[in-house]
């Protein structure tokens, strides 16, 4: 379970960090509005503590589907601009909001998508014990170059282990993944595969 002070820390980073990012934020809105168009921002639903939904945010960087185009996988929808902003999770700013709002911490399990609920076992659903995070043991540990059963594994790990100790040690080892872009995608995936059930 979480720490108690844990709150505080994510409003000590995630506020001055959402303020200091805005400049670079205005340029990158600027950038996807003129290469992907509208809107903007990528909003959808996630499932958050205790699996309860909210709306997370980041910026856009794929192409909306159009099987007339032939843009219909992760992959054929992906763009320049959205290779490299996700490579520098410069997409991800939009995010520290919905950690301001509480409904993410800085660390904890990667929020996924709603319709993964029913498929996790008893001991994968543990990962919504706390509030997800921006980022995690499972991001500085392979990030997507990870098996779905590893990133689960990491995941209700850290909802055991959590501290202050692990949770600045993975925040420290996160800005070196950023640096070196590692884990951005599963080998032939633009992301991640969908997330079939356990064995997956």
């Amino acid at each position: 379970m979480t720490y108690r002070g844990k709150r505080l820390l994510d409003l000590v980073l995630a506020g001055p960090a959402l303020v200091l990012s805005l400049p670079v934020q205005a340029v990158t809105a600027l950038a996807v509005r003129l290469a992907l168009g509208s809107p903007v921002l990528f909003r959808q639903e996630r499932p958050g503590l205790r699996g309860e939904p909210f709306m997370m945010m980041k910026f856009r960087t794929m192409l909306e589907p159009d099987p007339e185009r032939g843009l219909v996988t992760d992959a054929d929808r992906m763009t320049p601009l959205g290779s490299f902003l996700r490579s520098t999770s410069l997409d991800e700013l939009p995010t520290l909001w919905n950690i301001v709002k509480g409904d993410m911490s800085v660390v904890g399990p990667r929020p996924l998508l709603v319709h993964y609920l029913p498929l996790y076992t008893p001991e994968q659903a543990r990962r919504h014990d706390v509030r997800p995070g921006l980022t995690g043991l499972a991001q500085v540990y392979g990030r997507n170059a990870l098996s779905w059963e590893e990133k689960f594994s990491y995941d209700v790990r850290y909802v055991e282990t959590s501290s202050l100790l692990i949770d600045l040690r993975i925040i420290a080892r996160t800005v070196g993944q950023v640096v070196r872009r590692r884990g951005i995608s599963a080998e032939g995936e633009a992301t991640m595969p969908e997330f079939t059930g356990a064995g997956a």
